[in-house]
């Protein structure tokens, strides 16, 4: 996620304001424009603190010492790891300039990554349960530092390599960590809502991660030049791997099962439960939304339209904007997203407040589409949206825990993401205007709506939390058992 905010900002500068010169109308314009985004940081900081100080108020405070121990235990590791690929999205696509890269080769980079995610990531999560989750997190380090290694080459096949291990290590980074996570949870007997509590956490953690992680990036970056990020990355990555080791056990999906016998039942399950459909298409639309927004938020919020003197006509400007405030802005937005889901889920289901979030994330990237060149509303429809997705990540997390299999938990999460990497990497291989780019995100996020709606029906009636003693107990959804039991029944 991070390398294309970045590197779509990087693009879209070069490509309109090379060979722009500011007139005295146009700095006063960007001076404007400064203060929309600066002052838009300072109030959400301030509603961020508020809010958190009341969630922390009106939630009861985590008691239990070993949860409290577990959950520290895993959320050091999971920002570790989250942290090594913030390091990295600043500077990618000046990396690649900086080696003479044409764009048509950096968007087959790009592409490549996606693609690799999509096909070796789903055969690396059929690994993880089968070998291991505690080994997969550790292989997403070695494969995600390797990967950093390449950067310090210009040439466009050891680059491509690169792209191949760093898009492999990504599907691990949203795959077996919370895999490792749920086993672990479920098999010490700590109380089921806790989990939204870690998730929740996760999501603060790694917003605020993130806008530190940018300003090491850049520090680093201008002391010792572009590649020094990835050198900074390979460092917490290590350290990343050391402490899995020190302080993680391992735990298995199905070990009896071969790779293609895994990848067979996580399918059958998704086919079988439709619980399980739903979650999956419900997270390949919503994410495959946000990717196309986070390439496309850069130039929505560039344009502005000035009125000329005397007329009833309108100049297109395209304004200087302060990347780094804005990405700030989003990452408080997401952590407002976390403290809201806190408050949400303590009254309510997940299954339930999302059909409304995801509504809600639908109109808000409608607004570049009606009120094209008004900075200060798409801002504001981009920092719900955002909001909207500082929910929606801990909500996933919590549905997936009670819903997919733990047997086939990885594999299945990875199938999730194939038609979310379909729907980047057909975007960044066709030329679509922007309207059309956020009419396909809105009806992505619609469709979503009804997803959400089918799984709320589909729930309804179910307790909220199940019986953690009968989960940890089972560890296995009623769809794994049937589709298990017909192949029993064939052979």
């Amino acid at each position: 996620m991070t390398r294309l905010f970045f590197a779509d900002s990087i693009r879209v500068k070069d490509t309109y304001w090379s060979c722009f010169q500011p007139s005295v109308t146009v700095r006063a314009v960007q001076t404007f424009t400064m203060d929309i985004f600066l002052g838009g940081f300072y109030v959400l900081t301030i509603l961020c603190a508020l809010l958190y100080l009341a969630t922390r108020a009106a939630l009861p405070a985590v008691t239990d010492a070993a949860f409290s121990v577990f959950q520290r235990t895993y959320l050091v590791v999971y920002l570790l790891a989250m942290g090594g690929d913030w390091l990295q999205g600043p500077h990618v696509y000046a990396l690649y300039e900086s080696y003479g890269m044409t764009t048509e080769q950096i968007d087959i980079l790009f592409v490549a990554g996606f693609g690799s995610s999509m096909i070796v990531g789903t055969l690396v999560g059929s690994i993880a349960d089968k070998y291991g989750r505690r080994t997969n997190c550790m292989l997403y380090g070695v494969l995600y530092g390797a990967a950093c290694i390449t950067k310090h080459f210009g040439n466009f096949w050891i680059l491509m390599i690169g792209r191949l291990l760093g898009g492999t290590a990504t599907s691990i980074l949203y795959s077996a960590f919370e895999s490792w996570l749920v086993y672990e949870h479920n098999k010490r007997g700590f109380d089921s809502s806790l989990l939204g509590n870690i998730f929740s956490l996760g999501v603060l953690g790694n917003s605020v991660v993130a806008i530190i992680a940018g300003l090491i990036a850049q520090r680093f970056a201008d002391a010792f030049g572009f590649v020094a990020p990835f050198d900074v990355s390979l460092v917490v990555l290590t350290l990343m791997v050391i402490i899995i080791t020190m302080t993680w056990t391992e735990n298995y999906g199905d070990k009896t099962s071969n790779i293609s016998h895994s990848f067979g039942t996580a399918l059958n399950a998704i086919r079988q439960d439709h619980k399980v459909l739903c979650l999956g298409l419900i997270q390949s639309l919503f994410e495959g939304a946000m990717y196309c927004f986070v390439l496309e938020w850069t130039p929505s919020l560039s344009i502005i339209y000035k009125s000329k003197v005397g007329t009833s006509d309108v100049d297109e400007v395209h304004t200087d904007i302060p990347h780094g405030h804005i990405f700030a802005a989003f990452m408080v937005s997401l952590m407002i997203g976390s403290s809201l889901f806190k408050l949400l889920n303590k009254y309510t289901s997940a299954e339930s407040f999302m059909r409304f979030v995801l509504a809600v994330a639908g109109l808000s990237l409608m607004t570049p589409i009606f009120f094209k060149g008004n900075q200060l509303i798409i801002f504001i429809g981009f920092l719900v949206f955002e909001t909207c997705v500082g929910i929606f990540w801990p909500s996933m997390g919590t549905m997936r825990g009670k819903y997919v299999a733990e047997e086939t938990r990885a594999t299945t999460m990875n199938i999730f993401r194939i038609p979310l990497n379909m729907i980047v990497v057909i975007i960044l291989l066709q030329h679509l205007d922007r309207d059309t780019i956020f009419e396909f995100c809105a009806f992505f996020l619609m469709v979503a709506v009804v997803c959400q709606q089918w799984l709320y029906t589909l729930c309804e009636g179910l307790p909220r939390t199940a019986n953690i003693s009968e989960k940890a107990g089972v560890l296995r959804s009623d769809s794994v058992v049937e589709a298990q039991e017909k192949e029993e029944e064939i052979v």
